[in-house]
């Protein structure tokens, strides 16, 4: 196991858990409006998308489990699918051993990169932020923009996990 990636998740998921709040007010046709001028297009398939990015590298990649990519709908399937992602690097964390050990990847398209366990979880961590930061901008264009703090940061340790 390794304490600090574990809080650091920790603090993640309690900084995620106040977005998803936030987005299960919004109206579901908002939710899923497509704007071709951004990534992903839409706010469910950028959160789709960093659901199945923990899902690969820490599922597939580190943990050798089968997943499968999917494109939620609503709110109440977000908080589902990243339930799923929750338990995957959760268990990634508690069975990883080696942190720091090389690890041959090969992508489907057939490059191969060194990467390590602890590269398995971090950088989905960091891509949800940068993606955290596309939707929000997203959401501004569609009018409806994100009521305050903390809109694109990490909670403080202190701060109180928000209820659903």
């Amino acid at each position: 196991m390794n304490a600090d990636l574990e809080t650091f998740y920790g603090l993640t998921t309690r900084t995620r858990a106040g977005l998803l709040e936030w987005l299960g007010t919004l109206p579901n046709e908002v939710f899923n409006a497509q704007r071709e001028d951004f990534a992903y297009g839409s706010l469910n398939a950028i959160y789709s998308h960093i659901a199945d990015c923990y899902l690969h590298w820490a599922g597939a990649v580190g943990l050798s489990l089968s997943v499968t990519e999917r494109l939620v709908s609503n709110v109440a399937e977000l908080r589902d699918y990243f339930a799923q992602v929750d338990e995957t690097v959760l268990r990634a964390i508690n069975t990883f051993e080696d942190w720091d050990e090389p690890l041959s990847y090969t992508s489907s398209s057939g490059r191969t990169e060194m990467l390590t366990r602890r590269w398995l979880i971090l950088h989905p961590i960091t891509h949800e932020f940068h993606h955290k930061g596309q939707a929000l901008a997203l959401a501004r264009v569609l009018g409806h923009p994100h009521p305050g703090q903390p809109d694109s940061d990490l909670v403080t340790p202190g701060e109180r996990p928000r209820s659903n």
